[in-house]
């Protein structure tokens, strides 16, 4: 196989989601070349399907794209120490108020690799309930006016397949538990497995 030997790494800008890098990699044929692209801390989301087999999806104004967005609930590995699961529970929790009895590992995304190396990990979610008014999250920003719907499996394929849902998380969570419902649930992974 191919090397890219990768010659210098150099941090351009830092925020506390991720950075932007220029690494000088040298290509076959002896060509060095500046690559440049972001390094993301990485993402969960979540396929919460409850026993009527509706999926809760967010609307999310996302200010790169200027547009309110159907989402998955979803979030960043940003607490130190956290498993994967964990983040994908606590995400659940703040976002849309909910906890869930049984996780399993749906998907691993490389969400955009042509100019970061962002993965997300998608988990389903079943055996929901609602967290109690009490222990709710005070949801702040853009986060502040998130508005859960519940939404029939078959009609979320459908606004996926139909340019509806454009978050790439969001696409490959409802058809990849369209496609694991049709399965039986059987290609599912234990959620312990996502890295």
């Amino acid at each position: 196989m191919t090397t890219y030997d990768v010659r210098s790494h150099t941090e351009r800008l830092r925020n506390r989601v991720f950075s932007v890098v220029t690494d000088e990699i040298e290509m076959p044929g002896g060509e060095v070349v500046d690559r440049d692209y972001l390094v993301h801390v990485g993402a969960v989301g979540v396929v919460a399907l409850d026993a009527d087999e509706r999926i809760a999806l967010v609307r999310q104004y996302r200010p790169a794209v200027r547009q309110v967005l159907w989402e998955l609930p979803a979030g960043l590995i940003d607490v130190p120490g956290e498993s994967l699961v964990d983040a994908a529970a606590r995400e659940l929790a703040e976002e849309v108020d909910l906890v869930a009895a049984r996780w399993d590992l749906l998907a691993e995304v490389h969400t955009t690799p042509g100019c970061s190396n962002e993965k997300i990990r998608l988990f389903l979610a079943r055996e929901i309930a609602s967290v109690p008014q009490e222990d709710r999250h005070e949801r702040t920003h853009e986060e502040a006016e998130l508005e859960l719907h519940w939404v029939a499996l078959d009609e979320a394929v459908t606004m996926a397949l139909s340019g509806e849902i454009t978050n790439a998380a969001g696409v490959i969570g409802v058809l990849a538990t369209a496609q694991s419902k049709a399965r039986d649930w059987k290609n599912l992974r234990p959620a312990a497995d996502a890295v």
